[in-house]
């Protein structure tokens, strides 16, 4: 009993941790007095919705190790895991402009 019980709230954080809260971009006054949205910090929004699977320096857990991902796949493949989801990884944790932030970084990661 103890067990399943433990085994359900064990399964009930990883998923709430997968599920990370997104935020609104920020907006930026551009020098002719207009805003613009922009897409925040790829690190920030990795510490807000990454690391609950893939680990707090990217070393993996749940989800897979992401230090060298940028030598399996490309930044587009990166986008595309990150928005239509693939394996374990759920679809849709990001918005598309902070997707592609995120996967414009983790390209970098070789």
């Amino acid at each position: 009993m103890k067990t399943k019980l433990f085994a359900l709230l064990f399964g009930a954080v990883l998923v709430l941790s997968a599920c990370g809260g997104a935020e609104e971009p920020a907006e930026e006054t551009t020098e002719g007095g207009t805003t613009t949205e922009t897409a925040g910090n790829a690190e920030e929004i990795v510490q807000k919705s990454c690391i609950g699977c893939h680990g707090r320096d990217l070393e993996g857990g749940s989800g897979p190790n992401l230090q060298e991902v940028g030598a399996k796949y490309s930044e587009d493949e990166i986008k595309s895991i990150i928005i239509n989801g693939q394996g374990g990884m759920p679809k849709g944790l990001l918005n598309d402009a902070d997707a592609e932030v995120v996967a414009s970084w983790l390209a970098e990661k070789k």
